[in-house]
C-alpha cells in the first residue's frame, strides 16, 4: 500500500468574507490522516476548474449564503493520499485518482438519495460552498462521493467535466429529446455552454447556439452547432429560432446563461410539447411564464441541478472517449482574482483550469 508524505502546511486561495478579494495563503494547515473522520479522504490536488458558481460564492449574491472563510472550487482532480480511520468498505483506495464535484457528500439513505437525487439531499455538503473546496494543494472530501477518473484521461481535461460537464449532461439527458430534434442553448459559448453543444451533438441533436462575440461564434460552430444567433445583433431571437426550425420552434432549450431573459425568450420559441431545462442561476430573478400558453402548448419546465454519481461517471466516460473536449486555458492559482474579474465582465470563453501540481 502506498505511503504518502503529507506536509503540515499548503498553499490555498481563500476569501475571508463574502465580497472580499481572494487571498493566497502559503501556510494553511493540511488535515492529517489522524484528523480525518470516518468516510473522509485527503486528496493531493493536481488540477481544479473554475466555475461561475465559485464567483457567486466569493461575492455572496445567491439566496443561500456560503460559509466564510471559504476555500472555493468544486471541479478538482487529484490522488487519494489518506483515508479516515474506521472507514467502512471504502470504494476508493490510497493512490486512486479521483474527482471532487459540487456535491461533496450526502446521506445516501433519504428518499432523494435512494431515488438518485443525491444533490437534493437535505444533508448535502457542497464543495467550495458549505465545505472547503479544491482551490488548494490538498482537499478533504468523502469516499462515497469522489468520482473515479478514467485511466489515461488527463486531470486538467477531466476537472471541468466534474461540474460543468455533469450539469449540462444531465440536463440534456432529461430534456425529453430524440436524435434529430432541435435544441437551443443560450450561453452556448460559455464554460457550460460549449460542453452542452458537444453533449447534445453526441446524442444526435441539432444545436442552435445563442451567445455573443466572434470568438464564441467560432467556438460553437466548430463544435457542431448548426445555427448561431448573436443576441446582441439579433433583432428578434424568437423569430430567428423559428426560422431555423422551419417555423415550428425548438424541441427543447437548455438555458445555461445566468440571465432571466434567456428563460423568458425560450418559452416563446419552443414548439408545442417542448421542454425548457432550467440550469443557469440568475440570482434572485423570477421566471415570468404565461400560465395560459404554458398549458396550451403543453410546455414542460424542469429544473436541473448538477447531477448524481452515475451522471458523473457517464459524463466522464463520453469525454474520456473523445466525444466531448473541454476548451480550457491553464493558469496559476494566484491568478484566481483576475479570472473572477474576467468572468464578471463576461470575457471568459470556455473554461479556466488551475494547475495545482506546481
Amino acid at each position: 500500500m502506498p505511503n504518502f508524505q503529507i506536509p503540515q502546511v499548503q498553499k490555498v486561495a481563500i476569501v475571508q468574507k463574502t465580497g472580499g478579494t481572494i487571498e493566497i495563503q502559503k501556510d494553511y494547515p493540511v488535515r492529517q490522516q489522524n484528523q480525518l473522520a470516518p468516510g473522509e479522504c485527503l486528496i493531493k490536488m493536481e488540477a481544479s476548474g473554475c466555475c461561475h458558481t465559485d464567483l457567486h460564492a466569493a461575492i455572496g449574491d445567491w439566496p443561500i449564503a456560503p460559509m466564510t472563510p471559504l476555500i472555493g472550487g468544486h471541479e478538482g482532480v487529484g490522488i487519494v493520499v489518506a483515508i479516515g480511520s474506521n472507514t467502512n468498505a471504502s470504494p476508493v483506495q490510497l493512490g486512486d485518482r479521483v474527482g471532487i464535484k459540487w456535491l461533496a457528500d450526502s446521506c445516501l439513505n433519504c428518499e432523494d438519495c435512494r431515488k438518485g437525487r443525491e444533490q437534493n439531499c437535505a444533508s448535502a455538503k457542497l464543495s467550495g460552498y458549505t465545505v472547503d473546496g479544491t482551490f488548494a494543494e490538498y482537499a478533504v472530501s468523502y469516499v462515497n462521493h469522489v468520482t473515479p477518473i478514467p485511466e489515461g484521461f488527463p486531470s486538467d481535461a477531466a476537472a471541468s467535466i466534474l461540474c460543468a460537464g455533469v450539469t449540462v449532461y444531465r440536463a440534456i439527458k432529461y430534456s425529453q429529446t430524440s436524435a434529430g430534434d432541435w435544441i437551443v442553448l443560450p450561453g452556448a459559448g460559455g464554460g457550460l455552454g460549449h460542453l452542452a453543444v458537444q453533449y447534445a451533438r453526441a446524442r444526435g441533436l441539432r444545436v442552435i447556439a445563442i451567445d455573443s462575440g466572434a470568438e464564441k461564434k467560432k467556438l460553437t460552430l466548430s463544435l457542431g452547432a448548426e445555427v448561431w444567433i448573436d443576441f446582441k445583433e439579433s433583432k428578434d431571437i424568437v423569430a430567428d429560432v423559428r426560422l431555423a426550425t422551419g417555423g415550428y420552434g425548438a424541441h427543447s432549450a437548455v438555458v445555461t446563461a445566468a440571465h432571466s431573459s434567456g428563460y423568458t425568450q425560450a418559452l416563446d420559441y419552443l414548439r408545442p410539447g417542448a421542454t425548457l431545462m432550467a440550469v443557469g442561476l440568475p440570482g434572485t430573478s423570477t421566471l415570468n411564464a404565461s400560465i395560459f400558453f404554458t398549458v396550451f402548448k403543453s410546455i414542460s419546465i424542469l429544473g436541473s441541478y448538477v447531477g448524481n454519481r452515475q451522471d458523473a461517471r457517464e459524463a466522464l466516460d463520453l469525454a474520456a472517449r473523445g466525444k466531448v473536449k473541454v476548451h480550457f486555458i491553464t493558469k496559476d492559482l494566484k491568478e484566481l482574482q483576475n479570472v473572477y474579474d474576467g468572468m464578471a465582465a463576461g470575457k471568459v470563453a470556455g473554461r479556466v483550469v488551475f494547475d495545482l501540481k506546481k
